[in-house]
């Protein structure tokens, strides 16, 4: 029996091409109507068995139960290209700029959204519809059957046609209308074969799981520890080789069981319930001392699961086991955690930055992070290794100020059995030999004394590595990636660190800008911050005022702490009162010391503090004094220079005499305390005790 099926849209050029699609998949089974809401059609509709609407047009409707019976089946229109229309985008050279036209710039962003979907985002797309300003040119335009609109002087013109219903819609309205088997006919798998799908991402992240899958079982029989992982439910899913031999539990009765039946000396439930490392223990394990932590997995602060590291005990092999450590904090298995969409930021600098180290991942060359601490650079090395070829490969991080030269020699280049005392039978391969293929991040590169820079050298212009202890040359394929807070310039002309090594790592420079120079970054930061913290609170205006002033000296890293400081405060509405301490007093400049007998440090009374805005702003050792003035008043007491030095003392401020007199000096000149002379001692005025007490 014949159904009778109303296709609606907002624009009756659009309503009459989807009508055109379902009639040809549904052919003699349907009847297919046209209507639209912009031409009128819509309010004559006759009465049909399925609704089929665009977004658009149920948006246009406002309510649709004017239009629609209210017991009648109805359902969106979900829309998507030909694949013949997205093949001819894909044939366009990468980065080339592309003016997308559509009718409206909201149109053109949908659109171009849902083609970055489909896979397309190799382009550079530059929207525009009729009215807008055109800000840049391209020699291609794309559009989707407006080339009307499309601006003159464009030499090519790339029209892909009406998008069409997804295949998906297709197969709703088929369930919908009972015609199950039309799934098996021509008519449809022929149209199905045309579209595209809007799961290109969930297919490729799919292929990229077992990709990764398999690398995680590759690097779970290649670490030389025993490793047993767990989920969240304590739920054993997975015990390598070396756990087996150490645990001699065989492999068929630990997994899917619960770790702390099986192995109940692992403090499997403490990780998962507390969220955070154990402290290493060493324990008795088949009659043999095995060192054992445990390790949870977050992800946004949720614990998803744990490994514990089990390893047969020695001295040496406990401090390297304590130095792998930081490889797996970093590097959760060798797999890179960030890309630059975690960047957070619309600032001009961070967007440059961006940008450039996008293009620069996809060479070959040594990229130099330069920042300093807390600008996240960690972050941009993660996001250089996911934008890059190598994206599928491990990604391995260390930091080459943690460790002393000889550990970091053998965690870098590995050993050869019996290259010093303790070391591991058969010995044990480097970093660089687990980044094969893949990219080493090498964090504050200049703490690596000059012998090891000699032999990093080595392998960037030889691609080719040699144990500790041994005399084979293995040849490896890395990309390197190094972060440095210092002036390498400096260093090289200190002769500190060798100038080759720096011309080698300083192919691709990029400096990562501190947080004062994006200070149009710093709510959208917050906000990212505040949301992952569960933090509910507001700024004030006069918040909001200090915190774009502020130079945050510790950058994104400072910033996180305060917002997690907020978190507790109690208050909806931030106001001074409720920044940290630290914060509100400030960073001040501190002396000099030249000589072992010169003044002691104190800070510069110049400064104001920074959250003060009167004519005269008491700086932080004012403060201080004027509160040991105040309650030497408020108990009746007379206090002199001496007294007044001995009190600062006791409250950790560090002064001299001449200090004192300076500063008492300044207070009694701004109205805020009396000097008098001899024994009279000095006395806070009543502007003193205002300013104090407020």
């Amino acid at each position: 029996m014949k159904k009778s099926i109303a296709v609606i849209a907002l624009d009756p050029f659009a309503g009459k091409a989807y009508a055109q699609q379902v009639q040809s998949v549904f052919g003699e089974r349907a009847v297919v109507r046209n209507y639209s809401m912009m031409d009128g059609t819509a309010a004559t509709m006759e009465p049909c068995d399925l609704y089929m609407g665009s977004t658009d047009a149920f948006d246009a409707m406002g309510d649709p139960n004017r239009y629609i019976p209210s017991d009648a089946q109805r359902m969106e229109i979900q829309v998507t290209y030909f694949k013949e229309a997205v093949r001819r985008l894909e044939e366009i050279p990468k980065g080339t700029k592309v003016i997308f036209v559509n009718i409206t710039e909201v149109m053109a962003r949908e659109a171009v959204t849902q083609l970055e979907q489909l896979g397309i985002t190799h382009l550079k797309f530059i929207l525009y519809a009729p009215g807008s300003k055109l800000t840049d040119m391209a020699e291609i335009a794309v559009t989707p059957d407006e080339e009307r609109y499309v601006p003159s002087g464009i030499p090519t013109i790339i029209n892909l046609g009406q998008r069409t219903c997804s295949a998906d819609t297709m197969i709703e309205a088929a369930f919908r209308l009972g015609f199950d088997d039309l799934l098996e006919e021509a008519s449809f798998k022929q149209y199905q074969e045309s579209v595209c799908t809007n799961t290109y991402y969930f297919d490729q992240m799919f292929n990229r799981s077992r990709r990764l899958e398999s690398q995680f079982d590759i690097l779970m029989e290649v670490l030389d520890q025993g490793v047993i992982a767990v989920n969240e439910h304590g739920e054993i899913y997975a015990i390598n080789k070396n756990a087996v031999d150490i645990t001699r539990v065989p492999e068929n009765l630990s997994l899917t069981n619960m770790g702390e039946e099986v192995f109940p000396y692992i403090p499997f439930r403490k990780c998962l319930e507390e969220k955070k490392e154990t402290n290493p223990q060493v324990v008795r394990v088949a009659g043999n001392l095995v060192s054992l932590y445990v390790r949870p997995v977050l992800r946004r602060d949720v614990c998803i699961g744990a490994f514990a590291i089990l390893q047969k005990f020695n001295e040496m092999e406990r401090r390297q086991n304590e130095l792998r450590g930081q490889l797996m904090k970093k590097g959760q298995g060798h797999r890179a955690k960030y890309c630059f969409d975690d960047v957070i930021g619309e600032s001009d600098l961070i967007l440059k930055t961006k940008f450039i180290l996008n293009k620069m991942a996809c060479t070959e060359s040594p990229v130099l992070l330069i920042g300093e601490t807390g600008t996240g650079k960690e972050l941009f090395a993660h996001s250089v290794h996911n934008a890059s070829k190598r994206r599928d490969q491990p990604f391995v991080a260390i930091n080459c100020a943690a460790m002393p030269e000889n550990l970091l020699e053998s965690e870098l280049f590995g050993y050869e059995e019996g290259a010093f005392t303790g070391a591991k039978k058969g010995g044990r391969p480097g970093l660089f030999e687990f980044a094969h293929q893949g990219t080493l991040f090498l964090d504050e590169v200049e703490g690596m004394s000059p012998a090891l820079q000699v032999k990093l050298l080595r392998v960037l212009q030889e691609r080719e590595i040699m144990r500790v202890g041994g005399n084979q040359i293995i040849h490896v394929d890395v990309r390197i990636v190094a972060a440095t807070n210092e002036e390498l310039e400096q260093k090289v002309a200190e002769g500190t660190f060798r100038q080759d090594l720096y011309y080698r790592l300083n192919a691709l420079p990029v400096l990562i800008p501190p947080l004062r120079k994006r200070a149009e970054d710093v709510f959208l930061i917050l906000d990212s911050f505040r949301k992952e913290l569960g933090g509910t609170f507001r700024l004030s205006d006069d918040i909001k005022e200090l915190f774009r002033k502020y130079e945050w000296p510790g950058n994104i890293r400072e910033l996180r702490n305060v917002v997690d400081y907020l978190c507790f405060t109690g208050h909806t509405v931030i106001t001074i009162a409720d920044l940290p301490p630290v914060f509100r007093i400030g960073k001040y400049k501190e002396e000099t010391n030249e000589t072992k007998d010169a003044e002691p440090k104190a800070y510069d009374t110049d400064k104001p503090l920074p959250y003060q805005n009167t004519s005269h702003l008491p700086t932080e050792q004012e403060r201080v004094i004027l509160e040991i003035l105040y309650h030497a008043e408020r108990t009746g007491q007379s206090i002199g220079r001496d007294k007044i030095l001995l009190e600062a003392q006791m409250r950790k401020i560090k002064l001299t005499q001449p200090q004192v007199r300076k500063i008492l000096s300044r207070l009694e000149e701004n109205g805020y305390v009396i000097v008098t002379r001899g024994r009279g001692g000095s006395s806070i005025t009543k502007k003193g005790v205002d300013w104090i007490t407020n």
